[in-house]
């Protein structure tokens, strides 16, 4: 190949290159960009960042140019001889030592002065949470208010936040891209971060990722952070000290949370006979716990619609994943319970996972949540999970389940928490989430784990087991 259509070839590739680059750069939606912080400690390590590529660039610049003349200026030409030899420079050599150091010189005093910040001690009065790292879970403890959650943070803007962060098996990586810089959660000791959320960023939801390879489903191991007023927070935590309140009726008209995407697989059939996808996608959505009298529906490969969709017949009736009644509740609220209100949840906090291909649930089950209590502690579910309210539930394997009902998420924030995919999360979670600790109870479910099917002498659960399993729990609120 000539040079000329080498070189042809070449500009052709970096020419669709930077078009790319540029097509994504005028994109606004940045959810997960460490380029736009919203804490103290952010914008340090924004600074640092800043200060870093500016003088790097300088200095790619200047040694380019003189690259470039040195090329261009001594260059082979046609009946030229060779050139002088030399036995070096002292004076070049000492300044291409000097020039180095004092070029780390302003690298390195804005690298220690960050570095003595980011691992400084939190300032007094600080909100503690104590992170513990699972395979592949998150576990959030606050132990100065005496409250136990998993997946889902609640911060309260304008305060400090201090994070105690140990790993219960392998390494991980504590990272919430927008707020703060990440930090390794490792067994055997304790790391710490710190920073404070802006008060502008109130009423907010922020994603956050391990960000450390930690085995089969790292990528699976997320979390959520929320960001609400000091008000709203301690509503929160008035609430999360509660027991799970089970049976309490809800609002007399649910409000409408984001409808999650239609899950992959057949079609399902529901009730009326009808065929669609449109009314799964619904279904997904507005699966519904009956508190008030202990039922709720639970769909097939994609969730059946509800019996009756119609609030005033159905007075009782919420969403599976939806809000507290008061988590609409005003900022200056005393009443406790605050849950951040799902229909205001940005549509890059939803998952979006696909189902796995040949998962499927019996359509049109009815869950009654007093069987399912029933249910639920008679099974290996108290040995992994605990529950405020419920002494036998006191397992610590697994997240505790205490007010799962009003949670966003779940399987680390795999998949949407309502009814539906809470059925098929607990029929076969392994098949949902590869290598997961939590066992497949599905009866004649097929564990990829242990290559075996369940059958009910090992516990297997059947669909209706489940589907009361789950009225049970959407109804913990």
């Amino acid at each position: 190949m000539k040079g000329s259509d080498r070189f042809r070839r070449l500009a052709s590739y970096a020419f669709v290159a930077a078009l790319a680059v540029a097509a994504v750069s005028c994109n606004e939606a940045h959810p997960n960009s460490t380029l736009d912080p919203h804490t103290d400690l952010g914008r340090e390590i924004d600074f640092l960042w800043d200060r870093l590529l500016l003088f790097g660039t300088i200095v790619f610049v200047l040694v380019e140019v003189v690259l470039v003349f040195v090329v261009i200026k001594y260059r082979k030409r046609e009946n030229q001889g060779p050139p002088p030899q030399t036995h070096g420079s002292t004076k070049l050599e000492i300044a291409w030592t000097l020039i180095p150091a004092v070029i780390l010189v302003f690298i390195a005093v804005p690298t220690v002065r960050t570095i003595f910040i980011s691992q400084a001690q939190a300032a007094p009065g600080s909100l503690n949470i104590d992170v513990t790292g699972h395979q592949w879970w998150w576990e959030f403890r606050y132990p100065d208010y005496g409250v136990t959650t998993a997946n889902e943070i609640y911060l309260p803007v304008g305060r400090t936040v201090n994070f105690r962060l140990r790993s219960a098996d392998v390494i991980h990586s504590f990272w919430a891209p927008e707020l703060g810089g990440k930090r390794d959660v490792v067994t055997n000791r304790t790391n710490y971060i710190w920073y404070t959320p802006d008060t502008s960023i109130a009423s907010n939801v922020w994603n956050g990722f391990c960000a450390e390879y930690c085995g089969a489903s790292h990528a699976n191991m997320r979390f959520r952070v929320f960001t609400v007023t000091p008000q709203q927070f301690e509503s929160w935590v008035a609430g999360q000290k509660m027991p799970a309140k089970f049976g309490a009726v809800g609002p007399t008209a649910p409000t409408t949370g984001p409808i999650p995407p239609p899950l992959e697989g057949p079609g399902v059939t529901t009730p009326d006979g009808s065929n669609s996808a449109t009314q799964a996608a619904q279904a997904a959505a507005h699966a519904i716990a009956q508190q008030s009298s202990g039922t709720g529906a639970v769909g097939g490969t994609q969730p059946a619609i509800p019996r009756s969709q119609n609030p005033e017949a159905n007075p009782g009736a919420r969403l599976g994943a939806a809000q507290s009644s008061v988590a609409a509740a005003p900022a200056g609220s005393a009443q406790p319970g605050y849950i951040f209100p799902h229909e205001q949840v940005p549509d890059y906090a939803i998952p979006h996972s696909p189902i796995p291909p040949g998962l499927k649930f019996t359509p049109g089950l009815t869950g009654n949540a007093h069987r399912g209590l029933k249910t639920f502690t008679s099974s290996p579910c108290i040995g992994c999970h605990s529950i405020a309210g419920n002494p036998m539930a006191m397992g610590t394997t697994g997240p505790n389940l205490t007010h799962v009902g009003s949670r966003l998420t779940i399987a680390a924030g795999r998949f949407p928490n309502t009814a539906a995919y809470l059925a098929l999360w607990i029929k076969n979670a392994r098949a949902m989430k590869p290598e997961v600790i939590m066992p497949t109870l599905g009866l004649d479910e097929y564990d990829p784990v242990l290559k075996t099917k369940v059958t009910s002498a090992t516990g297997g659960l059947t669909d209706q087991q489940i589907a009361d399993i789950v009225a049970y729990l959407t109804a913990l609120k």
